[in-house]
């Protein structure tokens, strides 16, 4: 068990619950909670509740790499997740699952764990987001008011140094925002909800107009035990084509270090 703040009581942990069936078989039940523009729990939350029962049959505390593979949306309802424990290792374990709905596979993840207490050389070509402190940042009043069936604003809470043109229409932005992010109910984030978070951005493209869009694969490095306190975070796409984009994300905790990487492929839809 990784070395991570108090969680217990809060709702991220409520919400992606498991409980073991069998060996390498647990039960787990996605809310209504973390809904997102599809109408559809958000992936990274299937992802971390799937993450959560892995996390039981490794040895190492902490997960380091994952990737995932969204087949299916998600839906509110029970699941079933199956998990395999590929290697042990001396230093990292790696480990796969499966979450399947109605006798279908929704996601498909392998994860490999470790210890981030090691210490080794730290070297960062660039740095943590520049950004005011929190409570110089705005609130969208389109964010504070909770929109109905966008669940995940009620969960999380997000603060931009200026107003998201999106929210006006526009469409002729850059598909790149620094922003800070939180639980809203006061959990910190730690080791095991970063591999969600990381997929709790507004997208990048919605300041070009796109706003629907879907996660094919998820790939995400988790770099450091985070502090607690607001997230300060970067999230931009580079590249559309055949429908297709890729958006990276960075996390920076309170003291500015770097404590996860993200980029996934997603679709238009």
């Amino acid at each position: 068990m990784s070395l991570d703040h108090p969680t217990e009581g809060h709702e991220f942990d409520r919400d992606t619950r498991v409980d073991k069936r069998a060996d390498g078989e647990f039960t787990a039940t996605f809310t209504d909670g973390w809904t997102t523009f599809t109408s559809h729990p958000n992936g990274g939350y299937v992802l971390g509740t799937a993450l959560n029962a892995l996390r039981q049959t490794l040895s190492q505390p902490d997960p380091i790499a994952v990737s995932a593979f969204y087949l299916r949306p998600a839906a509110p309802g029970p699941a079933l997740l199956r998990t395999e424990t590929v290697r042990e290792g001396r230093r990292t374990a790696t480990g796969a699952v499966v979450a399947e709905q109605g006798g279908k596979e929704i996601l498909r993840a392998t994860a490999t764990y470790g210890d981030l207490s090691a210490e080794g050389r730290e070297l960062h070509l660039e740095g943590a987001p520049e950004l005011p402190s929190p409570e110089d940042c705005h609130v969208p009043a389109e964010f504070a008011d909770k929109p109905e069936g966008v669940t995940i604003a009620h969960r999380i809470e997000y603060r931009y140094p200026e107003r998201p043109g999106w929210l006006d229409g526009k469409k002729d932005g850059t598909p790149r925002v620094d922003f800070w992010m939180r639980f809203a109910d006061g959990r910190d984030a730690d080791v095991h909800s970063l591999p969600a978070m990381v997929d709790f951005a507004v997208p990048a493209v919605l300041e070009i107009g796109e706003f629907t869009t879907i996660t094919v694969e998820l790939s995400t490095h988790v770099r450091a035990r985070p502090a607690p306190g607001w997230l300060a975070c970067r999230v931009f796409t580079k590249h559309l084509s055949h429908g297709l984009h890729e958006e990276d994300m960075e996390i920076w905790d309170s003291e500015g270090t770097l404590v996860a990487q993200a980029r996934q492929l997603a679709m238009l839809l």
